[in-house]
């Protein structure tokens, strides 16, 4: 992960484009550190998280998780699950700018934020149904930020949709043109970090129930709904591509 500071704004940059920034085990450790030392800096009023072409991030690491059993990938899950957790729980605010696609855990991880920049030629998806599970993480940041019909229909992921379609639906808050995303969100950010600190402070802490209310609760609650879901057939077909040993 690229780590870099302008001026009050610490820029966190996925840097793994061989992988399209998939999310492995190495990568949510790098997260969780970066967003810590962001967080105890006192010179930083926002944080900005993006991914380097051509992709925000893909989703769970699959070429990693196929080298675990289903309960070592629920594991891992719930440790970015965590670390997803954290931002809503923050004093900063932290704006996710989003280019190219955001796919499964991208996807969601990008909802986690508390403002979501998007291209408007972005690719939102999530594909975990139709790959045969529930997705085992981050519903309730969905929830929270689309109400449970969209959601729902969103989580069935019959079909993707752009940045004008999540802005419309309100996964994302502001749309861009390709190429000008880490322009609109770093003058977001730039903004935002100059406001009182005490203010945005108290306004995370007072939202953040209404954002990640019982959401440990029902992560956990969805990864045993992914578990079994990896026992069926459908799911099995997909996880056999990347091996994954029961």
């Amino acid at each position: 992960m690229q780590a870099s500071t302008r001026e009050r704004v610490r820029c966190l940059m996925f840097d793994r484009p061989q992988r399209r920034n998939a999310i492995g085990s190495q990568t949510v450790q790098d997260l969780e550190r970066e967003l810590d030392a962001a967080e105890r800096d006192a010179t930083i009023g926002a944080i900005i998280l993006s991914g380097s072409p051509p992709a925000f991030c893909a989703g769970s690491d699959l070429k990693e998780l196929g080298s675990l059993s289903i309960q070592g990938m629920c594991e891992h899950e719930l440790k970015t699950a965590r670390v997803a957790r954290l931002i809503a729980g923050m004093s900063k605010p932290v704006i996710a700018a989003v280019e190219g696609y955001a796919l499964g855990g991208g996807f969601i991880l990008a909802a986690s934020c508390d403002v979501v920049v998007t291209a408007g030629n972005a690719r939102w998806h999530l594909p975990e149904v139709p790959n045969g599970w529930l997705p085992p993480w981050g519903l309730q940041t969905l929830l929270a930020r689309v109400g449970p019909v969209r959601a729902r229909l969103l989580t069935f992921g019959a079909d993707p949709i752009d940045g004008h379609e999540a802005l419309r639906l309100g996964v994302a808050d502001y749309v861009a043109a390709a190429g000008a995303v880490d322009d609109v969100a770093t003058s977001l950010a730039n903004r935002l970090a100059t406001l009182p600190s005490p203010a945005v402070r108290s306004t995370k802490r007072f939202f953040e129930p209404y954002v990640s209310l019982d959401g440990e609760r029902l992560d956990r609650v969805a990864t045993e709904h992914f578990a079994a879901n990896c026992s069926h057939a459908s799911a099995q077909a997909t996880l056999e591509k990347f091996k994954v040993r029961k």
